[in-house]
C-alpha cells in the first residue's frame, strides 16, 4: 500500500511541475527537500484524499509539510487502514 502512495505522491508531485528526479523515501517534502509551499500541499493533500479516500484537517496539512515521503505514505496507509476498519494496510 505505501508503495502506491509514494508512486502516486510522486507522481503528482511531477504533474505540479516539481523536480522528483531525486526523490527517494528519506526527502523531506518541506523547506529540507522538495520546499512545498503550504499551497502545494494542501493540493497534494486534496489529491491524496480524492484517490485514497482519507481525510486531512488543516492542522495535518501543516504537519505533512514536515514529513519525509516515507512518513507521509505510512500516515496515508495507515489512515486508509483506520477508514476501512482496522485493517492492517
Amino acid at each position: 500500500m505505501e508503495d502506491e502512495i509514494r508512486e502516486f505522491v510522486v507522481g503528482a508531485l511531477a504533474a505540479m511541475n516539481y523536480d522528483v528526479s531525486e526523490v527517494a523515501g528519506d526527502t523531506d517534502l518541506g523547506p529540507a527537500g522538495l520546499d512545498l509551499e503550504s499551497l502545494a500541499v494542501a493540493e497534494l493533500a486534496v489529491q491524496v484524499e480524492d484517490k485514497f479516500g482519507v481525510k486531512f484537517t488543516d492542522e495535518d496539512t501543516e504537519a505533512l509539510a514536515l514529513m519525509t515521503l516515507d512518513e507521509f505514505a505510512a500516515e496515508v496507509a495507515k489512515r486508509c487502514a483506520l477508514a476501512s476498519g482496522g485493517a492492517s494496510a
